[in-house]
């Protein structure tokens, strides 16, 4: 398949699953609802379009800086986690949510937003002068190992039960009851910094061949890692600075598609934020439709799909190494 077929398949599925995310839920809304003077349409209106906008936003978000890592660090298991802005947003939230007892969709954007700045900056003196991918994925492993060792201490120092609860509840990752103010705070960050991860195709493209032979074709490893640090930290801190965390999209999206669209990696980036938005929008979907009165949570539904994904990938692999 053409990477354009494929484009054009994934995009009409998402648009497909953008107006199913409208119409699922404990309470269906049909699709003659939405058009007439049907009480349900203020569902759709107020509660369900602002989270169908950020479900699509983010999935895109997330699939597409999977894309760019794994083409960058030369390795099908990199995600967004890999390199520690979502660790570090999910610790701006919670110290938000610790030190001033607020939960206010505001503040909480403005520390997760702060700690994913901090973070990229920390990252670009990491990684700045070592002009190496493998020391960029050690500054990134150090920097999601610190983010998240502060994140267990701010929980375990925290005031009250009630504290507590509320960060974990953030932290597993979930849409429900976002609005249009989210949708205001994340979209302006998650395009640009989808637009600066974008800029970066043709370079990864070179470093296939290695970084000897890329920096002979004109690549500056020190700007591709400038502009994935930028990009990743404004897309996926603005992602994780609304929803909390929700893992395993930038790494199973970019595996199911690499077969389709080749080894090249500015193929897969179109078609992995086309199907990472597709992913999530479906995944928001279904947690709806569990029996009960509350949600699963989406970011516990992802790690339920991500491991046997990640089971059905070593089975592949040992297949592999066995032949």
């Amino acid at each position: 398949m053409s990477r354009v077929s494929l484009s054009l398949a994934l995009a009409l599925l998402v648009m497909l699953l953008f107006a199913a995310s409208l119409a699922a839920g404990k309470v269906w809304v049909p699709f003659d609802a939405w058009f007439s003077n049907d009480p349900r349409w203020w569902i759709v209106a107020e509660l369900r379009l602002p989270r169908a906008i950020l479900g699509l936003a983010i999935g895109a978000a997330l699939g597409l800086t999977g894309a760019v890592l794994q083409g960058f660090l030369r390795n099908p298991l990199a995600d967004p986690s890999v390199i520690g802005i979502s660790s570090s947003a999910a610790l701006g939230a919670v110290t938000v949510i610790v030190v001033f007892s607020t939960m206010a969709p505001l503040a909480i954007f403005a520390g997760a937003m702060i700690a994913a700045c901090a973070s990229m900056l920390l990252l670009a003196g990491l990684a700045w002068r070592a002009d190496s991918a493998v020391a960029f994925i050690l500054a990134g492993s150090v920097l999601a190992s610190l983010a998240a060792a502060l994140t267990a201490f701010l929980i375990s120092i925290a005031p009250n039960p009630y504290a507590v609860a509320e960060i974990i509840d953030w932290i597993m990752g979930s849409l429900t009851d976002r609005n249009f103010t989210e949708v205001q705070f994340a979209l302006p960050f998650i395009a640009i910094g989808a637009l600066l991860l974008f800029l970066t195709g043709r370079s990864l493209d070179a470093l296939t061949l290695g970084e000897a032979a890329a920096r002979s074709l004109g690549v500056r490893i020190a700007r591709v890692q400038a502009l994935i640090i930028l990009g990743s930290g404004l897309a996926v801190g603005a992602s994780v600075a609304v929803t909390g965390v929700v893992g395993f999209v930038g790494l199973i999206v970019p595996h199911l598609l690499r077969p389709l669209v080749g080894a090249r990696p500015s193929a897969l980036l179109l078609p992995s934020a086309l199907g990472g938005a597709a992913l999530v929008l479906a995944a928001d979907s279904l947690v709806r439709l569990v029996p009960g009165a509350g949600e699963v949570r989406l970011g516990v539904a992802m790690a339920l799909l991500g491991t046997p994904f990640f089971f059905v990938l070593l089975l592949r692999l040992r297949g592999s190494a066995w032949n």
